[in-house]
């Protein structure tokens, strides 16, 4: 009688130990398929696949051939700390976002502002660059803030953030293919200025001469532009765990030394 009790404990206690040992494996279980749950929406396992045009200096651009610059560096650097390899897909900048939506890659990393018509159709990360208007002109001139570009010939590039602005600040556009090209027109004075970003500006002089030119930082007068990864809607978890990679380089520097390297400054604050 005595051994069927210490059977029938022996029994229960192996039972409970059995029982626990299941649910902490499901638990475990249950956290890891949760943690790793934004694998599913990458469109080849185990990799970060990467829109970018590869021809844009210094986000990305082909030196020896070989595929380098800020962008294609963060885009290793997250890869790493999401456990991701990273693929890069350069394409034209025409068909880049289009690319998106017909699931080409996982997300564009490409200088891509955060705006409000971009917002309807995707979404982003948080920013890894705040680009601030910077106004360049010819030494001398009286141009030094965006109320004075009235009536003046700006050269700015068709269809982006730096044309719409000079337009509602009343300048008369130029079309200018590059941030070269635009240094080159005021040089010539075949035109007064051009509105770009600071980061073009820093970047132009690491290399290159600046006689003759002027800076004027427009921080005070304009907000900055919100550079973001581009999402697919439906890439909510990868977008968080984007952000959670994004969130360690930025704490850990990794962020602010390859703005140092690439722009000579740092433009990720």
């Amino acid at each position: 009688m005595k051994l069927n009790k210490l059977f029938k404990k022996v029994f229960v206690v192996t039972n409970v130990l059995i029982a626990g040992a299941v649910l902490a494996a499901c638990s475990s279980s249950s956290k890891s398929n949760s943690k790793d749950s934004y694998k599913s929406e990458l469109n080849q396992k185990g990799t970060l696949t990467i829109g970018l045009e590869g021809t844009y200096s210094p986000y990305s651009y082909r030196k020896d051939g070989k595929l380098t610059g800020f962008e294609v560096e963060l885009g290793n650097k997250l890869a790493k700390e999401m456990g991701l390899k990273a693929k890069f897909v350069p394409t034209k900048w025409d068909g880049l976002v289009a690319g998106l939506g017909s699931n080409k890659y996982d997300v564009v990393l490409n200088n891509i502002t955060a705006t409000p018509a971009r917002a309807k159709n995707y979404i982003f990360s948080k920013p890894y660059i705040y680009s601030r208007y910077a106004l360049i002109t010819r030494q001398g001139d009286s141009i030094k803030t965006l109320k004075d570009v009235k009536g003046k010939k700006l050269a700015e590039g068709t269809g982006t953030n730096n044309e719409i602005v000079a337009k509602q600040n009343g300048a008369t556009i130029v079309p200018s293919g590059d941030f070269v090209t635009s240094l080159s027109l005021i040089r010539q004075k075949r035109v007064d200025a051009t509105v770009n970003a600071r980061e073009a500006w820093y970047s132009y002089k690491k290399s290159n001469s600046t006689d003759g030119l002027v800076y004027h930082d427009l921080s005070s007068e304009k907000d900055p532009a919100k550079i973001v990864g581009l999402f697919n809607k439906k890439s909510t978890k990868l977008r968080s765990e984007t952000n959670k990679a994004l969130k360690t380089l930025r704490a850990d520097g990794t962020l602010k030394k390859l703005s140092n390297k690439y722009f000579g400054a740092d433009i990720t604050e």
